[in-house]
């Protein structure tokens, strides 16, 4: 297939906000959440510490003496969505809630488990969450127990749903290249343990990726995958910086991409994952609504993109979420989202063997799930 960039129809004009909410609200009531739910599903981008149950923050908090911002979980819930946030610095402050309570392994190891579960009970059957244990060692755990009490909690609840899931260790932008070394080298001592990649996380604009090239290239001269956060908070060039210095074989977001239409190109030439988030992308005004985000332009330009949740909990959403807003303001049909699914299996960082047996029992289901004729969304 030859990727070329075109310019796509555009999208329809802005109407009055009420007008929208109610519109979106009745597309997204009319899509069938049932069907999406079954679709095998693999989820790539989703942050731990931005992913944890408000019932499981408030027992933490009580558990270890810190107060909560609100005492009931609906309550909580409510502040920890991030609608008002007015640029991704923003959006990442409320971090510091999960944060506080996110200190010690059995805390580490409860959220991760609860996370897979809850993942589970969506159909997903991959998933890699991302973390950056230097932001859960201020209690004085270590690095190593930082990544191995999630690990426990991943694979019990791989044990008891099926689910596969793994690990993805994240560098911090504004922090020290040196730590983000010295996270890459625990990454790589823990990479046929349970941790299949890194990553780069944090705030984008005036921290390029390049800064921290010693990680990325520790990470890619022992066989450890490479994802970077990139196109979220700042535009074009910062996907560039990822690609092209740091060798990232996934992208995290790649929202602004789309600025730059030879890179478009390239992305598309190269099979390079794009990690899209929907509604996390809206609420750190990435792009300003579902309907005129670039995911559907990614894929129709032929695009191997994938969607994810970003962070559950700030982002009140699913995964089953995300496919309805796809479907709902992009006109995904399921057959669309079916290759959008596949897509997120055939990028897992996973061994070759592992991610084409996965692959296979993906492809059955699927195939089981068309054979029962249910196959419209609305």
């Amino acid at each position: 297939m030859t990727y070329r960039h075109a310019d796509l129809p555009p999208r329809a004009a802005r109407l009055d906000p009420q007008e929208v909410a109610e519109r979106r609200a009745a597309r997204e009531a009319a899509v069938d959440r049932t069907l999406l739910a079954r679709l095998p599903k693999a989820e790539l981008h989703c942050h731990l510490d931005g992913s944890v149950r408000p019932e499981t923050l408030i027992a933490l908090g009580a558990e270890l003496g810190v107060r909560m911002p609100a005492a009931t979980p609906e309550a909580l819930r409510e502040y920890m969505r991030v609608d008002d946030a007015r640029n991704l610095e923003d959006y990442l402050a409320r971090f510091d809630v999960t944060l506080s309570v996110m200190q010690t392994e059995a805390a580490l190891e409860r959220i991760a488990y609860e996370l897979a579960v809850d993942a589970a009970a969506e159909g997903v059957r991959y998933l890699e969450t991302r973390f950056a244990p230097v932001l859960n060692t201020s209690g004085g755990l270590s690095l190593g127990a930082t990544v191995e009490a999630p690990l426990r909690g991943l694979a019990r609840a791989e044990r008891e749903t099926g689910i596969v899931a793994r690990v993805i260790v994240c560098g911090i932008r504004n922090m020290d290249p040196e730590v983000s070394l010295e996270l890459s080298r625990l990454a790589v001592e823990y990479r046929n343990r349970g941790v299949v990649g890194f990553d780069l996380a944090g705030g984008e604009a005036g921290n390029p990726a390049s800064r921290h090239l010693a990680a990325f290239e520790h990470a890619r001269n022992n066989d450890l995958a490479i994802t970077c956060h990139a196109g979220e908070g700042a535009g074009a060039e910062s996907v560039r910086d990822a690609l092209h210095t740091c060798g990232a074989e996934r992208l995290g977001h790649a929202t602004r991409l789309i600025e730059d239409p030879a890179l478009v190109d390239e992305v598309g030439e190269r099979r390079i994952c794009c990690e899209c988030c929907l509604t996390s992308n809206v609420q750190t005004r990435a792009a300003h609504d579902y309907a005129s985000h670039p995911f559907r332009r990614y894929f129709d330009l032929g695009l191997n993109v994938v969607l994810n949740t970003d962070n559950r909990l700030m982002s009140g959403t699913t995964l089953v979420d995300e496919y309805v807003h796809a479907a709902a303001h992009l006109d995904f049909t399921f057959d669309e989202l079916s290759r959008v699914a596949l897509n997120g299996f055939e990028s897992a960082f996973l061994p070759a063997e592992e991610r084409r047996a996965l692959i296979a029992r993906v492809e059955r289901d699927l195939a089981a799930l068309r054979a029962d004729g249910r196959e419209v969304l609305a």
